[in-house]
This record gives structure tokens, C-alpha cells and sequence, in this order.
């Protein structure tokens, strides 16, 4: 049976945010040492020590922004220990990520660089767990204020003259776990101080974000939002936060300490996995629906900072480090993941995938033996989803029932499609979650014409496929021929366990 839809292409969305493929980089394993920075006397192209290969492939992404330091980490960071000459900066231990030494060789410094060679914005992380106001506020000063003052005067003493442009401030992590173990009632009245004292500086604008909940703890999300409500969203700029964080991870294994293997998995835990993934789109509607309670208007944003699939380690790794392969089943997880993005797209204003290299669903792999990088399916289907970024969300309605298959107490539907229009172009995502079964879809394209269309699909003969050093591109995107558009009609052929982009100017 072939699968009807229709797009209007003509009737507008919401607008897709480009920041909902955002980015995470923690002190945490290989992510930035051996990642991102390697440091200036590495044999491997740097500048100022940052990775130039890793630099790249993220700038092919059209990467918007980079969550940093954390993370759990972020709550232990002290910003101060992280400035200044690099063989003068204070050692401490990363209790937190395999209770390692960090030599805070790469700070605040280092990363405004690494920000400003990806040309995406920074998103920082201040320390509400274990730090004081005071450092926070003045984190702010040092990045942002010009002219004369103490901090203004320590960043250029530091070498940097001018400030940095820095919207996006967080306020802490995890404030009901790592980040603190607080109850949402104390931590929202410590949003609210914290908030007041993160000053905008000159044409800098901060854009505060407070942590929010983890996964469907709806009632964190009602407790912060009653903050907002009583503060009024006018006053959010001077005091307050402009948005709230979730987190929720894709975790199918049995207990924490067995949340099965990232390469070695059969057809049943494949569909178990996929089904966790389809439930962002339940934690995002329930917290959009309480936030509407108080918040109809949408003034407050959701930012969904922590994102991503979370499988027992690699073999023979550090248990604190996350290091984890990443196959074709984790494309999927993605691309649903960003079909649901872009129907929330009214209000998630930001996501960030954890994290960006070596650690989790990443989307590059170091060789630490060989220096080779690898780039994971992860990262092509966030580069095939690049033309969504900034887009308007176009809906996408089925005439006919979607495929689904029962997990366990869950349905899994295992068609997802969503589509968006920018500068006068059509972009449509198409997957099939089916491990073994075709799809044909046909789509209805009204209020508008596609004469001509181009169309990438990824996929590979089983889901447990992967990249290596040694063979990089086993799961790589190529161009796709079964895809016609014919009289406004899209007919696309979805094989077994794929994703698949058309385009084509309207």
C-alpha cells in the first residue's frame, strides 16, 4: 500500500529555529582533549591548539551553537582557574567524569576561539552547583563588558581587548541532580538571584536559561513557570530567565549500569530503541502544554540542551569517559528526533546533542592511536537536515494510516516525515524506522510546484553498521533515484531502516 500525505506548501509554520541543532562539548573523556583541542605542539593541524579537521567538518554543518562547559561539569567549573598564562592555571579533578586530572588548559579563552573558527555562537553554562553569584556575574562582566572595569580589565590583561557577543546563559545543570540536588522550589528562587546578577553589558543582550527538568518531570516545569508568571514576562530581561532546559536521553537497556551495547544489538532492541526515541515528542508536547498554562503568548522558550542515545561504554574503555559507537540505528534516532523538533518548532527554541565528539551520539570520532577522524551517520543526517535550519515548518498531513508495530507497552509508528520552505526551496525528511519492510509514500504538494528534485538517502545493509578508521563511509549519504515528482506529486521509495532528503526549488 502506498502512504498518502499532503503539504501545503503555500500555508506557513512556525519558524524552525536554527539553534535546535545545536551542539554540547563537556570536560568529560575524549570530547575536548583529544577532541576539540589537542594544543599547539600537537602533530595534528591546529590552531591555537583547537583541532582544524574537527573545525571543518562541524563549519559543513552550519553547527549554530556549543553548549560548554557542561554538563555536570559546569557545576564544579570554577572560570577563574581556566584564564591567564596556561602553565599557571591550577590543576583540579573531574569528580565527576573518571575522577581524572584537569589541567583547565583549555578555558574561557580557548573556547570563544574554537567558537569563533566554527562560526557558531556560544552557549555557556555558569556554576549555580558549587559556585557563588558573584562568579557567575562576573563571568558575564569578563566576557561581555567593554570599556573600563575590574573584569573588563582582566580580559585584556588576559589579551583579548574587545568583548565577546555571548546571548545564551545558562543557569546551572541539572539543579535536581549533579547540578546541586535541589528541590525545583529552591532552585527556582536560586534561578531568580542568579538571573538578576547576570547584567547585559552595552548591545549585549543576555539570553538566560534556567535548568529545567529532567525527562517528564512536568512539575519542575510548573514550579519554575509560576516564577515567570509572578515576575511577569515583561521583567524576564532584567530578571528571571527567558527559557527552560529539559533533558532526556534515548536509554533502552534494562537498569542503568546495563543499558545494552551500542554496536551489538538485535532487531528487538533496535525497535525498543527507537520506540525511547519517539517519546521526545510526549516530553516535549507535556512540557509545552504546562508552559502554555502560564505563558500562552510563548514569551518563554524550550531548550532541550541534552539529547541523544546512552549505551554502555566501549570495550576497554574508561567507564567515566562515555566513549561509544554510533550506528545506522542512531541516525534514526536523530532523524526522528528532528521531525518532532520542527513540529514543536512554536516553541523549542534550542536542542544540543550529547556531545559533539567522543563522548555519547556523537558526531565525530578521534582515532587517539592514529589521529584519524571519523565522521558518524549521526553527523550526515545532521548534515542532510542542514537546509531546515532557520526554515518554515510546513505540516505534513497522512491521508492514509501509518505502518506501526507494538514495543513492548508502546506503539511505534515507523514512518516519520516533516518539511519546511527556505528561500524558495522545499525540503522534505523521510524515514522508515521499518528494520526489514519498504515504504512508498506519496505526498500531495499544494500551493506550489517542484518540477525538478534532488534527494539523498542514508542507509546500509544492517543497522548495526558503522564507521571506522579503517573503513569510514559504510554508512555515508549518497544520491538517491527513487524519489519522481510528477503533476504536484512526490512518490519517494523508502527501502528498510533508511532516511532520505528531497529538495527542489519552488
Amino acid at each position: 500500500m502506498t502512504l498518502e500525505a499532503v503539504i501545503n506548501v503555500d500555508l506557513d509554520g512556525p519558524r524552525i529555529n536554527r539553534h535546535v541543532y545545536g551542539h554540547f562539548a563537556e570536560h568529560l573523556g575524549r570530547c575536548i582533549y583529544g577532541g576539540f583541542y589537542v594544543g599547539e605542539d600537537s602533530g595534528v593541524p591546529n590552531r591555537a591548539g583547537i583541532r582544524l579537521d574537527v573545525v571543518e567538518a562541524l563549519r559543513d554543518l552550519d553547527i549554530p551553537n556549543l553548549r560548554w562547559p557542561g554538563g555536570c561539569f559546569a557545576d564544579e567549573y570554577h572560570w577563574r582557574d581556566g584564564i591567564g598564562p596556561r602553565d599557571e592555571r591550577p590543576v583540579m579533578i573531574n569528580t565527576h567524569w573518571g575522577n581524572v586530572e584537569e589541567n583547565n588548559h583549555f578555558g574561557t579563552h580557548e573556547f570563544m576561539t574554537l567558537c569563533e573558527l566554527l562560526g557558531a555562537e556560544p552557549y555557556i553554562s555558569g556554576n549555580v552547583g558549587s559556585g557563588t553569584v558573584r562568579e557567575m556575574s562576573e563571568w558575564v562582566e569578563y566576557l561581555t563588558r567593554d570599556g573600563d572595569s575590574p573584569m573588563a580589565r582582566l580580559r585584556k590583561a588576559n589579551g583579548r581587548d574587545q568583548p565577546w557577543p555571548v546571548r545564551f546563559w545558562g543557569l546551572g545543570n541539572e539543579a535536581w541532580g549533579c547540578g546541586g540536588n535541589m528541590t525545583a522550589e529552591h532552585y527556582a528562587q536560586e534561578a531568580r538571584r542568579y538571573g538578576t546578577y547576570c547584567r547585559d553589558y552595552g548591545d549585549n543582550k543576555l539570553y538566560k536559561i534556567a535548568a529545567g527538568a529532567n525527562s517528564d518531570d512536568y512539575a519542575w516545569t510548573e514550579t519554575l513557570m509560576k516564577q515567570v508568571g509572578h515576575l511577569g514576562c515583561q521583567h524576564i530581561r532584567s530578571t528571571g530567565y527567558h527559557a527552560l532546559s529539559v533533558h532526556y536521553y534515548t536509554i533502552t537497556g534494562p537498569t542503568w549500569e546495563e543499558k545494552g551495547s551500542a554496536t551489538v544489538f538485535d532487531t528487538g532492541e533496535y525497535y525498543t530503541t527507537m520506540a525511547a526515541a519517539a517519546r521526545i515528542e510526549e516530553i516535549l508536547a507535556g512540557h509545552a502544554a504546562v508552559m502554555d498554562c502560564y505563558d500562552p503568548t510563548r514569551s518563554v522558550g524550550l531548550v532541550l540542551d541534552e539529547w541523544g542515545t546512552w549505551f554502555d561504554v566501549a570495550r576497554g574503555t574508561n567507564p567515566g569517559f562515555l566513549y561509544q559507537q554510533n550506528t545506522l540505528r542512531d541516525a534514526l534516532v536523530a532523524s526522528v528526533h528532528f521531525d518532532v523538533f520542527h513540529r514543536h518548532a512554536d516553541r523549542l527554541v534550542m536542542a544540543n546533542i550529547a556531545q559533539t565528539v567522543n563522548v555519547l551520539q556523537a558526531m565525530i570520532l578521534t582515532d587517539p592511536d592514529t589521529k584519524a577522524m571519523v565522521l558518524t551517520p549521526t553527523y550526515h543526517v545532521f548534515r542532510m537536515n542542514r537546509g531546515h535550519q532557520d526554515a518554515t515548518s510546513l505540516r505534513v498531513d497522512f491521508r492514509t494510516p501509518l505502518p506501526s508495530r507494538p514495543v513492548g507497552d508502546a506503539t511505534l509508528t515507523t514512518i516519520s516525515v516533516s518539511a519546511s520552505r527556505k528561500d524558495g526551496r522545499l525540503l522534505v525528511s523521510l524515514s522508515n524506522l521499518d528494520a526489514s519492510a519498504p515504504a512508498d509514500v506519496e505526498i500531495d504538494l499544494r500551493g506550489g510546484a517542484v518540477d525538478e528534485v534532488e534527494a539523498l538517502i542514508l542507509t546500509s545493509e544492517a543497522i548495526q553498521d558503522h564507521n571506522t578508521p579503517q573503513a569510514p563511509s559504510v554508512v555515508a549519504p549518497r544520491p538517491y533515484d527513487g524519489v519522481s515528482v510528477t503533476g504536484g506529486r512526490l512518490r519517494v521509495r523508502l527501502p528498510a531502516h533508511s532516511f532520505v532528503t528531497v529538495s527542489g526549488s519552488l
